[in-house]
């Protein structure tokens, strides 16, 4: 793993860069899993492998063998070049998503709906066998994730234990395709608080006021403790899934894929709202209903035409971004 990283050229660090701003844009919004933009891009299998890679061993080889040894045995560089991208898209375009979700809801769910279409017919493609327990497992896992989509999120106190917790679980998400890390915090009561903390934060930088900045930065410094905690926890795991039951496990993750589908649905009928941590109402329940019912019960254009252009877009993309990455 350390002499592919070695490896690698300057323009494929920047691909890596960027593939991981791909992810953090993707986990910003509930409902789209940056674990399948890690899928499709190629990068999945050395992301699980790297994560799993970081155990008791690594302290040994640190006081044997010194830094750079261990720097190598963990592919470090990777992790680096691609978290930078995360966390670089999520803190830019936190924001800017959350605007986007509220003043052209209908359109950006059009272009995630078509990504994640494509995301289920690539990852269905890995299933090497086809029989009652791989389609059983992928009606499962769609029920699973169809009734993520429908459970009401929680609105739990945002207390530093329970950050911790969330970040433990969240990360489980984010990793496996067809799940939503950020949808999994939405319905764990965590989302604002965690999102709130990433832009109250920047703005407290912004103004270098130190109380804010040490409330918001402790919040996000333990959430990402959990996130670790989680996620190396989880990655062996998922690991020994993918080696002794790959099939079964690509069934399950296409399941949840397209399970997944329901959250991504454009058009939807607000029927609760709550207040963000701006204080602003946001749309809190929602069901789906068709663009006919949308116009007439809004009395606003459904923006069909657009809505598919976009889907299609997002389909395309997908599939561009899939062929980019076999080809290497």
């Amino acid at each position: 793993m350390a002499s592919e990283t070695n490896s690698r050229s300057t323009k494929s660090f920047i691909f890596l860069y960027l593939k991981g701003m791909a992810m953090g844009a993707a986990d910003v919004v509930p409902g789209v899993s940056g674990g399948t933009i890690a899928f499709i891009t190629g990068i999945y299998q050395e992301l699980l492998d790297t994560i799993k890679g970081f155990n008791l061993s690594v302290f040994k080889t640190l006081k044997e063998d010194g830094v750079k040894a261990t720097w190598k045995k963990t592919n470090a560089t990777f992790l680096v070049v691609l978290f930078a991208g995360i966390f670089t898209s999520i803190i830019s375009l936190a924001k800017g998503i959350t605007f986007l979700l509220v003043t052209y809801p209908i359109l950006l769910w059009a272009f995630f709906f078509g990504l994640i279409v494509a995301s289920s017919l690539i990852i269905g493609k890995y299933i090497k066998e086809w029989n009652w327990k791989t389609i059983g497992i992928m009606v499962i896992g769609a029920a699973v994730a169809f009734y993520i989509t429908i459970a009401a999120p929680s609105q739990i106190p945002d207390g530093l234990i329970y950050i911790f917790l969330s970040g433990c679980i969240a990360i489980c998400a984010m990793i496996l395709p067809g799940i939503s890390g950020s949808f999994i915090l939405l319905l764990l009561g965590a989302y604002a608080t965690v999102l709130g903390s990433i832009s109250g934060l920047v703005d407290a930088l912004k103004e270098f006021d130190i109380q804010q900045i040490t409330k918001y930065g402790m919040n996000i410094g333990i959430f990402m403790i959990g996130c670790v905690v989680g996620i190396i926890s989880f990655s062996n795991f998922l690991s020994w899934m993918f080696k002794k039951a790959y099939s079964l496990t690509m069934a399950l993750l296409t399941g949840f894929m397209i399970g997944s589908l329901n959250k991504v649905w454009p058009w939807k009928e607000t029927t609760e709202f709550r207040i963000n941590s701006h204080g602003a109402e946001v749309p809190f329940l929602q069901s789906n209903i068709s663009p006919s019912n949308f116009e007439s019960l809004y009395g606003e254009p459904s923006q069909l035409w657009f809505a598919i252009g976009l889907a299609i877009a997002g389909f395309l993309i997908v599939f561009v971004m899939e062929k980019m990455a076999a080809s290497k």
